[in-house]
């Protein structure tokens, strides 16, 4: 005997048997229990989530000589007749094969004859949402007032195809998907009765990939038991199988990516490709544990909503701890845009590389994450102690960011003296050197500035021009190490306000001019 494909060999048969729709299910029983059958049914949902299984086990129920509380019995000769396809009563028809007029013309002449046995005759009309704008308006009026032996039962994946004089003459029930809790349920059972040993943690991985679908949940199970046949289900086995990748490859380049290290994305993409991974699934299973690290980031009992082990979460945890809400969006955002794109392309892997490459760089994007992330990376090189300068490093070794002074003589690292007008002075004929020196920091944010020594307020005034820069520098991190690079400058401390060129007012620019301490060079201050 053929093999039977485990969607097949376990579709329910009584509406106990079908998970995950109690509610849709009560109801139906309580029609069928209180003689309150309605003519027409519309059936929507998602695939795999049971309108098909539920559409045939209610035309059965209907029809039952004797249904045990609502559902159909299976041992009389009605039922038996309907399940061997002897007894014509339950007429299935796939509306993407049959679309046209003349097929629904079929229909209305064959609903002129009471069933030959039984109560009803149940039309089942699979993906009605395919039929053409004809065979609806020919199915309008029969579907209203047809037979009181007839029932129509229609199912679609796409309700909005399916005219509003269609749905009005129905009752509309909508079929969720199922949750991984009960699918997890259900294949625990069914490899229970097919003898095959499992560990939980692949059968939780298969159902997150069936996203709601028992039957393609099935599928899945299906094709990773055959891969490993005779032998235990595991989690492992289970990843090879479906070509999916595990946290860890996940948390691996999240890291690479907050790090910068593009070297290392490469790497775990090659990883990727080498395993035989679709690398569009794999954007969007990245997609969604970027996702599960936001729901860390975010609320504290996060780890009860993500549906992985708990080892993981706990690794997941680890890695979110110095991570901001505000980066990890970008990387939604980034990611998405990216998944839409893959859809049409043919160069899914360059396209993927070239936009890791660009997560790596977030000095070349002015978005809020990718600010973030710059200030990850600098306030990590901060903690460390070490600052990558690649401009004055003539070796390209890392440079410490307590070395010398770019400019100058550094002053001594305990500071008491303040700042004479001479010395703020020296900083505004050196500014574009001293922020030169500064590695990254000066690149990203002291470009687009204005410099200048105010006497009256006796402080070294610096105006910004984009109000992302002059919130960045304003980040306690960087402020500080921005106040420190100055102070070394000139080895005392130097009084330094952050503002915006458009905040400046007239008489700001009267003190600057009647100092006569401004370098025309860099300052242009705005009345």
């Amino acid at each position: 005997m053929s093999y039977t494909a485990l969607y097949r060999k376990f579709r329910p048969q009584t509406f106990d048997e079908v998970k995950g729709q109690d509610q849709i299910v009560t109801i139906l029983k309580n029609q069928i229990k209180g003689d309150r059958i309605g003519h027409a049914y519309i059936f929507t949902g998602t695939r795999g989530t049971g309108k098909t299984s539920v559409a045939k086990i209610f035309a059965r129920a209907v029809n039952c000589e004797h249904p045990n509380d609502g559902s159909p019995c299976g041992e009389c000769d009605t039922c038996k007749g309907i399940i061997d396809g002897t007894l014509m009563n339950v007429i299935e028809i796939d509306a993407a094969s049959n679309t046209g007029v003349d097929n629904i013309r079929d229909i209305i002449s064959d609903v002129q004859y009471p069933p030959a046995s039984g109560k009803y005759k149940v039309y089942i009309i699979d993906e009605v949402h395919m039929l053409s704008a004809g065979a609806f308006n020919a199915l309008l009026k029969t579907l209203e007032e047809p037979p009181a032996y007839v029932i129509f039962i229609l199912a679609t994946t796409d309700i909005q195809k399916v005219p509003l004089t269609i749905l009005s003459r129905c009752q509309r029930y909508d079929f969720h998907r199922i949750s991984e809790d009960t699918i997890v349920a259900r294949l625990s059972d069914l490899l229970g009765r097919e003898g095959i040993e499992y560990e939980e943690k692949a059968l939780r991985f298969v159902a997150k990939k069936g996203e709601g679908s028992m039957r393609d949940s099935l599928s899945l199970l299906d094709e990773c038991v055959s891969f490993y046949f005779g032998e235990k289900l595991t989690y492992e086995h289970a990843l090879e199988a479906l070509g999916a990748s595990d946290t860890d490859t996940f948390l691996s380049l999240f890291d690479a990516i907050g790090r910068g290290d593009a070297g290392k994305c490469l790497d775990v993409t090659e990883g990727v490709v080498m395993r035989g991974l679709e690398l569009s699934q794999f954007v969007n299973d990245f997609t969604w544990f970027l996702r599960n690290m936001l729901l860390l980031i975010a609320t504290p009992d996060a780890g009860e909503r993500i549906d992985l082990p708990e080892a993981d979460v706990k690794l997941m945890k680890e890695a979110v701890e110095k991570s901001r809400e505000e980066k990890v969006l970008y990387y939604i955002n980034v990611m998405s845009d990216l998944s839409s794109k893959m859809r049409y392309s043919t160069g899914k892997r360059v396209l993927f590389e070239a936009t890791l490459i660009r997560l790596c760089h977030p000095e070349k994007e002015n978005d809020n994450g990718a600010i973030m992330q710059r200030l990850d990376v600098l306030e990590a090189k901060l903690e460390s102690g070490t600052f990558v300068n690649n401009t004055n490093a003539d070796d390209g070794s890392e440079e410490h960011f307590n070395a010398k002074a770019p400019v100058g003589k550094a002053g001594p690292k305990n500071i008491v003296d303040k700042a004479m007008p001479e010395d703020y002075q020296r900083i505004v004929d050196n500014f574009p050197e001293i922020v030169a020196g500064f590695g990254h920091i000066g690149p990203l944010f002291l470009n687009n500035v204005d410099c200048y020594y105010n006497n009256t307020k006796g402080e070294l005034t610096i105006a910004f021009k984009s109000l992302q820069d002059h919130d960045t520098i304003n980040y306690d991190t960087v402020k500080t190490a921005v106040q420190e690079k100055f102070d070394e400058f000139v080895g005392k401390h130097v009084k330094i306000a952050l503002v915006m060129s458009k905040d400046l007012t007239q008489n700001d620019d009267e003190f600057i001019r009647a100092a006569g301490m401004i370098n025309p060079n860099i300052l242009e201050v705005e009345s």
